[in-house]
């Protein structure tokens, strides 16, 4: 079993700080009253043992936040490109859910629209409270670096938190202490002060946080991953020469290289081929020491270990294979796994994908290009997209599955068949040979393969964003081809590259890791690649206007902001 983020006692570590969200009456005797036997702040947090596990607690919940880790994964979903140029619902594309309409959707009561408010600011609550206790605690501590190691990390997820809010919502109140009382009067402060925040909690966390390899565990937060966050930051500020500089701070004196060369040990024992590119998603081998790319990955452990989560974002990605029903000659169309002395209906080695992100025309086949055959990332073992009947009582046992093959009078529906049920599955977040088989759940097929938060290849890819930005296209160019060599694509030209040239290599090396949406966001581009490249076949473009740009604001806060002006955003109601 691989040791990384201990999550043990974590969801007491949350509870803890979940009341000071809610506010508290300064008069009860409650508060008087001095903890011994349950946990409160300051009998939790005074210690390096209880801090520990107050930061993995925020890391507990980013992950079941916003990298499937958790059962309502619409909010996964849609951080990971749901709704943008890349993807659409297709087990529903006409549903009032998953960014299926962008004026249905998102408005100010919608769930999804609330939790992208929520589930940040809750968190940033939670690294206040470490803060304070952090700097206020007599702690005998284990190392003489480990205050600061412990303040950077923390420093490091409110940036990140605040980097969803201002992308989402734009000015947002900024809040750096613990609310401790009923707060009726917030103020939407403007962006900048959110993004001078960042900037000060990322430069100092730059200083406190170990170096690459240095950090207690897998998963860990390092300098690497400060430095490529504020990359980030600078570029969303417009901040391009100090995106270029953070940038290549990383690039070349942190320890982090691209890889080249094979790794690992899965060879080719999935499909059969196998490569650099599909080592790095391989189960096992984003935490490897030689994977010098991985600057910050989600960690995922084996069933029973105490914390332990597995990751179902494959479920989110997979097609439902399984409800197609028949072959063409009237016989089950996926027997499926025996148990109990029936068939299942499907297969753990394919998982039971809802098909809630199916990929865009775009996706699988426009940004590939002449490369289609060539690049590594588009790969067999990298994106399926033959799939094959499986039944021996049928003739067609074995053939793969194409639809023309049914008669008329079989009265397939052409959306189901091509959105819902068969499509290419790109399998970053999937391997066929490590998923939770559970005999009472077959075809479960989560995995608990770790996955990656942060990879050196998008840092080469912010300082190509920057570098076009600034006009300084060769540089961008070299950038950009560092990536396509290791993939075996053509070379790109000078005269190629501009900025949805690089949003469609950003497509075409991070799809499934980046959220597209802020990508979008900050190079302009959200609208035009929406109506442009979504072919939701109900409502190609989704119907976005242009003040999709940002979120409505939910309305629970501005009905609880009674002693206080909370403006919604400009097109909302």
């Amino acid at each position: 079993m691989k040791t990384s983020i201990d999550y043990k006692n974590i969801i007491f570590c949350l509870l803890l700080v979940i009341p000071l969200t809610w506010g508290s009456c300064n008069d009860s005797a409650f508060l008087e009253e001095k903890p011994m036997d349950f946990l409160a702040p300051e009998n939790a947090y005074n210690t390096e043992a209880g801090l520990r596990q107050g930061i993995n607690g925020l890391h507990w919940s980013v992950r079941n936040d916003f990298f499937f880790g958790e059962e309502i994964q619409e909010h996964s979903s849609t951080y990971k490109g749901l709704g943008t140029d890349v993807a659409f619902h297709g087990e529903d594309p006409n549903s009032t859910k998953f960014v299926s309409n962008y004026v249905n959707y998102f408005t100010s009561t919608n769930l999804i629209v609330r939790e992208w408010w929520r589930r940040p600011f809750r968190i940033i609550q939670r690294a206040n409270l470490i803060l304070e206790y952090i700097d206020k605690s007599d702690i005998n501590w284990s190392t003489p670096t480990k205050k600061d190691e412990f303040s950077g990390e923390t420093l490091f997820f409110r940036a990140w938190c605040y980097r969803h809010l201002v992308s989402n919502y734009g000015d947002v109140p900024v809040v750096t202490e613990v609310t401790s009382e009923f707060k009726t009067d917030y103020v939407r402060q403007p962006k900048a002060d959110a993004f001078k925040l960042m900037e000060e909690d990322l430069t100092k966390a730059v200083s406190f946080l170990p170096d690459r390899g240095k950090e207690e565990s897998p998963g860990r937060i390092t300098k690497g991953a400060a430095l490529h966050l504020l990359t980030e930051i600078y570029l969303m500020e417009g901040k391009y020469d100090e995106a270029i500089q953070s940038s290549t701070r990383l690039i070349d004196n942190m320890g982090y290289k691209l890889m080249t060369n094979r790794f690992g040990s899965a060879g080719n024992s999935v499909w059969g081929t196998g490569d650099v590119f599909y080592d790095l998603f391989a189960a096992n081998n984003q935490n490897l020491a030689e994977n010098t790319e991985n600057i910050w990955s989600i960690q995922f452990d084996e069933p029973g270990v105490i914390g332990g989560s597995n990751n179902r974002g494959g479920r989110a990605w997979g097609p439902a294979y399984f409800r197609m029903g028949n072959t063409p000659d009237g016989k089950k169309a996926f027997r499926g796994e025996l148990i109990d002395g029936k068939y299942t209906g499907y297969s753990d080695s394919l998982g039971r994908g809802v098909s809630w992100i199916r990929p865009t025309y775009y996706m699988t086949h426009i940004v590939w290009g002449k490369d289609f055959d060539k690049d590594i990332r588009n790969a067999k073992h990298m994106v399926k997209r033959d799939f094959y009947f499986d039944n021996p009582e049928s003739a067609y046992h074995g053939q793969r599955i194409d639809f023309s093959l049914y008669p008329p009078s079989a009265g397939r529906d052409p959306i189901r068949d091509t959105c819902q049920y068969i499509y290419p599955f790109f399998l970053k977040f999937y391997d066929p040979c490590n998923v939770l088989e559970n005999p009472a759940t077959s075809g479960n097929g989560a995995s608990y393969k770790d996955i990656y938060a942060m990879r050196l290849a998008e840092t080469y890819l912010f300082r190509a964003e920057a570098y076009i930005q600034t006009g300084q296209k060769e540089k961008a160019l070299a950038d950009i081809n560092v990536i396509r060599n290791r993939a075996k694509a053509t070379p790109a030209t000078v005269d190629e590259v501009d900025i949805d040239y690089l949003l469609d290599e950003r497509a075409r090396e991070l799809y499934q890791e980046e959220c597209r949406f802020y990508v979008l966001r900050r190079t302009g581009k959200l609208v035009e690649r929406v109506r442009k490249y979504n072919n939701n076949p109900l409502t190609p473009g989704l119907n976005i206007q242009d003040y999709h740009v940002l979120l409505p604001i939910p309305q629970e806060q501005i009905d609880l902001n009674i002693s206080g002006d909370f403006p919604q955003n400009p097109g909302y109601q």
